[in-house]
């Protein structure tokens, strides 16, 4: 992949032009993400496919999903203490 980016880069025209499909590519992939977030299916998967499309190109999209990353981790964490704390208490009782 480094070696095709470096091809693409020697040319203005090709990297502006891969810079707005990767653009429009990874906004589509959100936006329909964020269309089916209500539905039952993986829509929040979708969002973080979209921004990791565009993660290949911006810096801020790298860094908003590093973040989401730490946020759904931490969610997960607490999201399990909370089940085992909730099956000890059933097990008491």
């Amino acid at each position: 992949m480094a070696r095709w980016r470096k091809v693409i880069r020697r040319r203005p025209w090709l990297n502006t032009a891969y810079k707005v499909a990767v653009t429009v590519l990874g906004a589509l992939v959100m936006v329909i993400g964020l269309i089916l977030v209500p539905l039952p299916g993986p829509g929040w998967l979708i969002v973080f496919l979209g921004l990791t499309i565009l993660g290949t190109e911006f810096h801020w999209a790298r860094r908003l999903l590093g973040w989401l990353r730490q946020i759904l981790t931490r969610f997960w964490e607490r999201w399990n203490t909370w089940r085992e704390a909730r099956r000890a208490r059933k097990a008491q009782a």
